[in-house]
C-alpha cells in the first residue's frame, strides 16, 4: 500500500543544547488526530545509514527498504517507543542523547480510514554488535549499510513511500558527514 506524505513541519535543526519539548510535540501531534510513529536513522562511524527490508506480507509498505522504527504504543513517550523499536528490531540498544532531526505526516494511499501519521525521525547512536543485528524475521528479510554512494539502493521505493525514505536518508547522511 503506497502512501502519502505531506511535509509540512520543517527539518528540526540540530544545535546542540536543549533539545524540543518531545512530550509537547506528541501531545500536538495527538491533538490534530495523527497516529505516533518513531523512526531510527542509525549510521555508522563509516557514514552508513543502517536499512531494512520490509517482508512481503507486510500490510504496509511490503518489501519496500525502511529505516527502524514503528507505532508508539499507548502510554509510550517518544524516546521509550524509539528505545523499544530498535531493540526489537535489531538487538542493540540506544546510546547517548538521540536527536530529534525530521517530522513528517503520512499516511497510506487508498487505506480509507486509516489515520495520518506523524513520524518523529531520531538520529541514534546504537551499542551491540553492528555487524550482527538480531532481524525481527519475517518482518524483516535482508539488512544492509548504505552509503551516499548507495542511495540508488533505495529508489526501489519508487510509488511506495513517496520517496521518503530515500530523503531520510540523504538529509542523515550529508548531516553525518558534515557534523557527525
Amino acid at each position: 500500500m503506497p502512501i502519502r506524505r505531506q511535509v509540512h513541519l520543517p527539518d528540526w535543526p540540530i544545535n546542540g543544547g536543549a533539545g524540543p519539548d518531545l512530550d509537547a510535540l506528541a501531545a500536538a501531534a495527538i491533538a490534530d488526530g495523527r497516529r505516533l510513529v518513531v523512526g531510527a536513522l542509525i549510521v555508522d562511524g563509516d557514514h552508513r545509514l543502517f536499512v531494512h527490508r520490509r517482508g512481503p506480507r507486510r500490510r504496509l509498505l511490503p518489501g519496500t527498504w525502511d529505516i527502524v522504527g514503528g507505532h508508539v504504543e499507548p502510554g509510550e513517550g517518544l524516546l521509550e517507543a524509539l528505545a523499544r523499536e530498535v531493540s526489537e528490531e535489531t538487538g542493540w540498544c540506544l546510546r547517548g542523547e538521540p536527536r530529534l532531526f525530521h517530522i513528517v505526516d503520512w499516511t497510506p494511499l487508498g487505506g480509507e480510514g486509516e489515520p495520518w501519521r506523524r513520524e518523529f525521525d531520531f538520529l541514534v547512536e546504537v551499542a551491540g554488535d553492528l555487524d550482527r543485528p538480531r532481524v525481527e524475521w519475517p518482518q524483516h528479510i535482508e539488512v544492509r549499510w548504505i552509503g551516499v554512494g548507495d542511495l540508488a539502493l533505495l529508489d526501489e521505493n519508487r510509488g511506495a513511500d513517496d520517496h521518503m525514505i530515500r530523503h531520510l536518508a540523504e538529509l542523515a547522511l550529508h548531516w553525518e558527514r558534515h557534523h557527525g
